[in-house]
């Protein structure tokens, strides 16, 4: 298994946002230097516990300190900018990574986000991202084009006298897309499948994870891609932590920043959430740390955290990349850093790599 970090970021809301970067981009180095094989930095406009709201600095910066992680957004939102603008900055950016990128999409699921930019619901998100998709695709061929679509207009012209227009295709000709989704029966993991996307599910239950891989599947279906198709893709973000023994893992994830966050953030955001969807919430606000703790995240020590997940990987069938939720230990980084090296070095050789 391969393990990355995913920096939503979790941060605390009265962190300014000089803090909150540089505590990313060191966040890219450190996961690098732990041995993590993907740093992703995630995209809000409004919430303050997610504050990067343009991930594309973090990881221009992250690309300059580092030199083998791959950078990747997690994700841009597609309804919320222009799908021109929006391929041309991250074709520039997959050649400043020297193709140490992924490009990571969504359709947003924060309503607020929605509002912000104009749209009175998020009814359309899907349909405007996947015509997004089509109007970037043919920004990155690097082929004159004109596109008069339901939500956007785009044209690229040919070379001419007047104006020297630069190479928009990215980095090695092509570009590798990620496409996230959280809900079961999630139609962004059928569309990503159906385009030949990388899946990236937020959420780590073996049902989940199941479900989606179905969903994926049944994408792929639709447009003959299932040929030859490998779970190793499967993309997975999730609450993972390790510490030298349980107790010890199980103290500073309830004492410290990741209990913070889901006592002040997480578990309120979800009740919130649930009750706009008119369904039962995936976390209980009468829970105890302590259960969620054992039954909502994977912590404990390299041995515990191994078994944890090998548990999950039969349940569900498996997958290739567990993308491991970044938080806020700005103030004393080593116990954070020091569960990304055994993730890196004690739990993924302990897990087979051999799934369904």
């Amino acid at each position: 298994m391969k393990f990355g970090l995913f920096q939503t970021p979790y941060t605390r809301p009265e962190r300014s946002p000089l803090e909150t970067f540089t505590w990313a981009v060191d966040q890219a180095v450190a996961a690098e230097n732990a041995g993590f094989s993907e740093f992703w930095a995630g995209q809000h406009f409004t919430l303050a516990w997610e504050a990067i709201p343009n991930p594309e600095m973090v990881l221009a910066a992250a690309a300059r300190e580092t030199s083998r992680i791959t950078l990747a957004p997690g994700a841009h939102l597609l309804p919320y900018q222009h799908p021109a603008g929006l391929a041309s900055q991250t074709s520039w950016l997959s050649h400043i990574a020297e193709g140490r990128y992924i490009l990571g999409v969504a359709t947003g699921v924060n309503p607020i986000d929605a509002q912000f930019h104009g749209l009175k619901n998020r009814a359309d998100n899907l349909a405007m991202s996947i015509e997004s998709l089509d109007i970037m695709e043919q920004v990155w061929s690097g082929e004159p084009f004109e596109y008069v679509g339901q939500y956007w207009t785009a044209a690229f012209p040919a070379q001419n006298d007047t104006h020297q227009l630069r190479d928009l295709r990215p980095h090695g000709g092509s570009m590798r897309i990620a496409m996230a989704g959280a809900s079961p029966n999630s139609t962004s993991i059928q569309c990503a499948g159906s385009r030949g996307l990388i899946p990236l599910s937020f959420g780590g239950s073996p049902e989940l994870v199941a479900n989606h891989w179905e969903n994926y599947l049944a994408g792929a279906r639709e447009t003959g891609r299932q040929d030859g198709l490998d779970r190793g893709i499967h993309h997975i973000a999730m609450e993972v932590f390790a510490a030298d023994t349980d107790a010890e893992a199980e103290r500073i994830v309830k004492e410290g920043p990741i209990g913070h966050a889901w006592r002040e953030h997480l578990v309120p955001n979800e009740q919130g959430r649930a009750r706009r969807a008119g369904i039962a919430p995936v976390w209980d606000s009468n829970s105890s740390m302590d259960e969620l703790i054992r039954h909502k995240m994977v912590v404990g020590s390299p041995d515990t955290v191994a078994e944890k997940l090998q548990a999950l990987i039969e349940k569900s069938g498996g997958w290739g990349t567990t993308l491991v939720f970044g938080h806020d230990f700005i103030d004393d980084p080593s116990p954070w850093n020091h569960s990304m090296e055994l993730l890196a070095n004690e739990v993924a050789p302990k897990i087979g790599s051999d799934v369904k």
